[in-house]
């Protein structure tokens, strides 16, 4: 479990950091998923944070290529 710094200490579930402390994580907001509430995070639901959180662990970053698309 990782908390934001810069954004009120905010939580983020099964962070996984991929730029300048930006991050795919988790979030309990399901309504609010497909619009603007992150400041570059990429956020997804629980349940399929901890899925890629757990695929980034036993694969490894060296190995976990993101891109990132609008």
């Amino acid at each position: 479990m990782w908390r934001s710094r810069k954004y009120d200490n905010a939580p983020m579930p099964y962070s996984v950091f991929f730029h300048r402390g930006w991050a795919i994580h988790g979030t309990d907001a399901i309504r609010r998923l497909g619009r603007p509430a992150s400041h570059g995070c990429v956020r997804l639901a629980l349940k399929n944070a901890k899925k890629l959180y757990k695929l980034v662990r036993k694969y490894g970053m060296d190995d976990v290529q993101i891109v990132i698309r609008k």
